[in-house]
């Protein structure tokens, strides 16, 4: 049976932060370079994507964690 007078259990969440990353590798294609990197703070990964290496990369992904 559900009440109408409970409230939600609240959830710890991570407070937000600025991610550092740090490539975990990078393959080169005939295109671009593909960059895996990973948040030194809190660990999430990300996919990047760098057409030119005078210019910072492109997120190729949304950050996930393990």
């Amino acid at each position: 049976m559900t009440s109408l007078h409970t409230l939600p259990i609240p959830r710890p969440t991570a407070p937000p932060h600025e991610h550092a990353w740090a490539v975990d590798s990078r393959h080169t294609t005939s295109e671009c370079t593909v960059v895996y990197v990973r948040c030194v703070g809190c660990g999430v990964h990300r996919v990047d994507l760098q057409t030119d290496p005078h210019r910072p990369p492109l997120a190729l992904s949304r950050e996930t964690s393990d």
